[in-house]
Parts: structure tokens; C-alpha cells; sequence
């Protein structure tokens, strides 16, 4: 019998696995690449919501949690996945540079906002009022670390490319059991996909579709992330990320032209140099009206959890909250309220 079987890998179903890896837990991952978000993310981890100039929730625990775990998966895997990268925000007017030196002093920022300006030099750009420098950023090459970490389980046999059907799915007291498969425990991280799962539908996860454009662009020559109304993010060879949009109204996987022209107005209004657009991508990002993830385990069937909700600060929340899963699980340590799913026991008790 394993210890767990688990369907879904995205940045949560990896994070997961990865705590079961060092725990010498046995498991057998179900996964049909359905759901994209993780795979066409930017890749950004930034404590820091750059819109307010506020802390993400938990940005400090989360980030000294985060980077020795991709250093440690890059050791593993042999790849290079971690990347250094500033990020700099860029200023709309003398009010927001104010705005960035008042928030330098608060506790917590003061830690992540570098007070003295970036001018800019690149002319590619149009910067007429500086921008602000984020410390501790980067990013994660997420697309090959899911594909090669997908290999990885591959060559251990505990990977099974097709999608889960919850209705084949016998839980008992003792085990769950699935297609002659049976272990202890199963989890769920099945990102959007969760809206068919019926176990945790009841939980309000919400769709917010996200696209991204992918340019060429030889001339603008940037080393840095620019964030403005979008971000742009460099992937070397004069290849740029541009996003990303936010529609929490559709939710179809198909990439859309409203999406790319609202793209382009934004980066036009500040690139001032020629490129060209080779690619455009979408995911439907999993997220929780309260903006915390779903984590925990079902109000009636004690050997079903879920790993959800993460939202476009997967990189920086997976980690942590698999860990906690994982010690609220085996070692019976409790959920942090704000994250455990016993907050919408409500919603389960109405079904």
C-alpha cells in the first residue's frame, strides 16, 4: 500500500511531493497537464505588492522558506532553475516616489524596498520619473522545473499521465483505493480543475484567467523585471515575458485578442523600441475570494486533503503551506486558521 496518492502537479502538487520525498513517503502522482497555470506564470517571486507597496501576506516566513527550496531542487534535478533578477517598479509620478520613500520606513518593508531611486538608462524605455528597486527577487524557471521534475518521477515509476476520475475513487476508513491503486491518504491539487472534483467542490475556489505574451525585442537590451501596469520580464536571448491580465470571467484555456491588445496598449505606452510578438500564453489561476489558499482535510473523510488556492504567489506560498499540510497530517500539528479550509465548514454543512 502507498502513503499517499496524489492528483495534480502544478507548484502545489510539486511542493507536496517534494516534503513526501523527504520524508520517505511512498506515492504515485495522476496528472494530465489540464490545468496550465503554473506552466505559463511568469516565473516572478517579488515579496512585495508592487501596485500598494504593501508586504504580501507572510512574505518573509514564505521567502525564507522558498529560495533553499528551489536551490535544493536544483541540486536534485541538476538543472539550473533559480535565477537572480531586480525588479524595479517603475513611478507614474512624483506622488508614488513619495509614496515608496513612506513605505521604505514601515517595519517589514524597510527590509524588501531600497530607498535610494534607479535612474534609468535605457533608452528603450520611457522612465520619466525613476523607478524603485525590490531586494530578495528573482525568478524560477517553473515550466522546466515542473517538466523536469515530471521526468524525475517518470524514471521512479510514480507518475501516471491521464486524468483522475473522482467517481472511480473507493475511500474507506482505513485507505482510499483507485484503479487497483490503494494507499493511505490522497491529495488533491488540482488547481481550477477542482470545480470537477466532488469531494471539495464546495470550497469557493474562484477562475482568474491569466495571459501572457511572449516578444522578441533586440533592441531593448534588459538585464531587470519593469513593473508598471504590466511586467516585463527578461528571458535572455532578447525574449521577453509581457503580463499579465486578470478576467475572473472566462474561464476557457484558449488565449484571446482582447487579452493581447490590452497587452500591447500597456507595454506601448512605455516601450519606445520595435518588437515582435512570437507567442502568447494562458492558465486559469486557482484563487479564494480572502486571497488564502486551501489547505486541509475533509470535514467527513479523514484521508482526504487539499493543496489549493495559491494564486499568482504560488512560488513564494507553496513551500511553506505543503509544509504545514504535511505536519497538520502526520505529525498533527494545526493549520493556521487563516489557511485551513475548516474556515468554509459552513459551506460543506449546507450540501
Amino acid at each position: 500500500m502507498l502513503d499517499y496518492i496524489v492528483v495534480g502537479f502544478g507548484l502545489a502538487g510539486l511542493s507536496f511531493v517534494e516534503q513526501l520525498e523527504n520524508n520517505d513517503k511512498s506515492f504515485l502522482v495522476f496528472e494530465d497537464s489540464s490545468q496550465k497555470s503554473s506552466r505559463v506564470a511568469g516565473g516572478l517571486y517579488n515579496p512585495i505588492i508592487l501596485k500598494r507597496f504593501t508586504p504580501a501576506w507572510s512574505a518573509v516566513e514564505q521567502i525564507q522558506k522558498a529560495i533553499p527550496f528551489y536551490k535544493g531542487l536544483e541540486t536534485k534535478l541538476h538543472k539550473s532553475l533559480v535565477f537572480e533578477l531586480p525588479v524595479l517598479r517603475r513611478f507614474n509620478s512624483i506622488e508614488e516616489q513619495n509614496t515608496w520613500f513612506e513605505a521604505c520606513d514601515k517595519p517589514v518593508l524597510e527590509k524588501f524596498l531600497d530607498q535610494k531611486l534607479v535612474h534609468n538608462t535605457n533608452t528603450a524605455l520611457d522612465i520619466p520619473f525613476h523607478y524603485g528597486k525590490v531586494k530578495y527577487t528573482g525568478r524560477i524557471d517553473i515550466k522546466y522545473l515542473l517538466s523536469s521534475y515530471i521526468k524525475y518521477l517518470g524514471e521512479k515509476n510514480c507518475v501516471i499521465h491521464e486524468s483522475f476520475d473522482h467517481e472511480q475513487l473507493i475511500v474507506t476508513k482505513n485507505f482510499v483505493s483507485y484503479k487497483g491503486h490503494k494507499a493511505k491518504r490522497i491529495l488533491f491539487s488540482e488547481g481550477f480543475g477542482l470545480q470537477n472534483n466532488p469531494f471539495f467542490k464546495y470550497l469557493p475556489l474562484v477562475g482568474n484567467k491569466g495571459e501572457y505574451m511572449i516578444i522578441s525585442s533586440p533592441k531593448l537590451q534588459l538585464k531587470e523585471a519593469i513593473k508598471s501596469s504590466i511586467f516585463i520580464i527578461p528571458l535572455g536571448h532578447d525574449v521577453y515575458k509581457i503580463g499579465a491580465t486578470y478576467n475572473n470571467q472566462d474561464t476557457s484555456p484558449e488565449t484571446t485578442s482582447s487579452a493581447k491588445q490590452e497587452l500591447v496598449q500597456k507595454l506601448e505606452r512605455f516601450l519606445q523600441v520595435p518588437y515582435k510578438i512570437i507567442d502568447q500564453v494562458a492558465g486559469i489561476r486557482p484563487t479564494v475570494r480572502d486571497r488564502r489558499p486551501l489547505v486541509g482535510t475533509h470535514p467527513e473523510y479523514k484521508n482526504l486533503h487539499i493543496l489549493n488556492g495559491l494564486g499568482s504567489r504560488g512560488i513564494l506560498i507553496g513551500p511553506t503551506v505543503a509544509e504545514n499540510l504535511y505536519d497538520s497530517i502526520q505529525n498533527e500539528i494545526p493549520l493556521d486558521k487563516e489557511i485551513d479550509i475548516k474556515r468554509y465548514d459552513n459551506f460543506f454543512s449546507f450540501l
